[in-house]
């Protein structure tokens, strides 16, 4: 559900663009500000977890970020003006970040008691709910159905599965776990895990996976329309390529890195990633959705890995997945506004050369997502 409220918003943003008519460097402030969100609601997701538990977290999450999407597209829908819409916004990136990092926090607890790569399965469902967003919004977007009614209805069927979703979380039942307590609690006397170099790079394995993912999910549809000269529908149904062969990728993934290890998994992928933006950048149209589908899978795997790769040691999990997450999503606060400045200059399509750079630099670090012994 995570997924699908964030992609049903991203599946509307060629309609915003186009009610606002923004410039690609105005319309990235806007996505800057749901950036700028989950940024804050990373360390504040800790905090609350380790004193509420998992369940409250995702649920306070989930209050913050509902009626932000729904301000958001009350705002676009009356057409009040582009900086009416940032509120909403912010909001919604507010309460995802604070959402996310308490499911992944649970995650590890999952991951860690079955002694499998399962952490990709979990970023499969984010996926999964991004994919089935984009298909509905791409037969939304060519039903003409108002985006007010969209978004409206999916922040009241979050509300109810996420309710339901939340009471069979482990980690904070009666029989939870010595091990799930050492991952929830912070060490506070122990030394900052910001002064290790390890997991700073794994930190900036994940910033790169990151910002491939989300200069996907925030400029495919975009860059379709204005640079290959699609409909709007099928740009929407760009992205929808691109989310169902990342979510392939989750769902495989996780059997290739229990049987080659992370190092190798993870230095394709990236490299897959880079020949999938070259293709959507300079072939033609069909070659473009080809591209999609070969970036989706090289996208597939960096970030829930990272995730892992920051909690090998379940005494220090806390504590790294916190520093990984802030670095990682720096990508999601950073990678918007680069885009639309790009894209404004050199046009949106060829901006997304910026993605074979990234991944160029996480190639290059991968190694350090070798599993560590406790």
């Amino acid at each position: 559900m995570n997924g699908f409220a964030l992609a049903s918003w991203m599946s509307r943003v060629p309609d915003v663009k186009e009610i606002l008519n923004l410039t690609p460097g105005m319309l990235s402030v806007l996505l800057l500000s749901v950036s700028a969100g989950s940024l804050l609601g990373l360390p504040v997701a800790g905090r609350i977890a380790h004193r509420f538990g998992a369940v409250k977290t995702v649920r306070f999450g989930l209050c913050l970020a509902a009626p932000g999407i729904v301000l958001a597209a009350l705002a676009v829908q009356l057409e009040v003006g582009r900086y009416a819409v940032i509120p909403g916004l912010f909001l919604l990136g507010l309460g995802m970040g604070v959402w996310d990092v308490a499911q992944n926090l649970e995650g590890t607890v999952i991951e860690r008691a079955l002694d499998k790569a399962i952490m990709p399965w979990f970023h499969a469902a984010f996926s999964g709910g991004t994919v089935l967003a984009a298909l509905i919004g791409a037969g939304l977007v060519g039903l003409g159905v108002p985006l007010l009614v969209h978004l409206g209805v999916v922040a009241v069927w979050s509300a109810v599965a996420v309710w339901w979703g939340t009471g069979r979380f482990q980690s904070t039942s009666a029989a939870k776990s010595d091990e799930a307590d050492a991952i929830a609690a912070p060490a506070v006397a122990q030394r900052s895990a910001w002064s290790e170099p390890r997991t700073l790079l794994i930190g900036v394995m994940v910033l790169a996976a990151a910002f491939t993912e989300g200069t996907a999910n925030d400029w495919i549809a975009v860059a379709f329309v204005e640079g290959h000269e699609v409909d709007k529908a099928l740009g929407v149904l760009a992205l929808a390529v691109f989310l169902t062969f990342m979510t392939a990728g989750r769902v495989l993934g996780a059997g290739l890195l229990d049987r080659y290890g992370r190092v190798p998994v993870l230095r394709g992928l990236f490299s897959a990633a880079i020949v999938g933006c070259l293709l959507v950048v300079f072939g033609n149209t069909w070659l473009a959705f080809i591209g999609c589908a070969i970036w989706g899978v090289g996208a597939s795997l960096g970030f829930p890995v990272g995730m892992s790769a920051a909690a090998d040691d379940p005494e220090r999990a806390a504590m790294r997945l916190s520093v990984v997450a802030t670095i990682g999503y720096t990508a999601f606060l950073a990678g918007p506004p680069l885009l639309g400045f790009l894209g404004d200059h050199v046009g949106i399509l060829h901006a997304l050369l910026a993605v074979g750079v990234v991944s160029v630099l996480a190639i290059l670090i991968v190694p350090v997502a070798k599993r560590a012994q406790p």
